[in-house]
């Protein structure tokens, strides 16, 4: 990834180092952000007659930049979570 570019999530444009930091190619965002899964068919069906609702976390990071003299989206990119630590259990 080269700068410049604008990073927003949910529409909203980040700031490097207040709100993600750039390692190698990936952003890494100090908020926790999560992508809501494929719906199950029971669940779409409940949506779908009014049954329940969706409130699931769906976040969506984009990525604006300038290639070949255009502006450029990269939209709805994977968010990848972060890797945990291992748990220290005592025996």
């Amino acid at each position: 990834m080269q700068e410049p570019f604008e990073v927003f999530v949910n529409g909203v444009r980040q700031e490097r180092g207040r709100d993600y930091e750039l390692r190698g190619r990936e952003l890494r965002f100090e908020k926790p952000l999560a992508k809501e899964g494929r719906l199950g068919t029971i669940r779409w069906l409940s949506i779908f007659l009014g049954i329940a609702g969706t409130y699931r976390k769906n976040d969506s990071v984009d990525v604006v930049y300038e290639s070949g003299g255009q502006r450029r989206v990269a939209s709805a990119l994977p968010i990848i979570p972060p890797k945990r630590e291992p748990s220290h259990r005592r025996t």
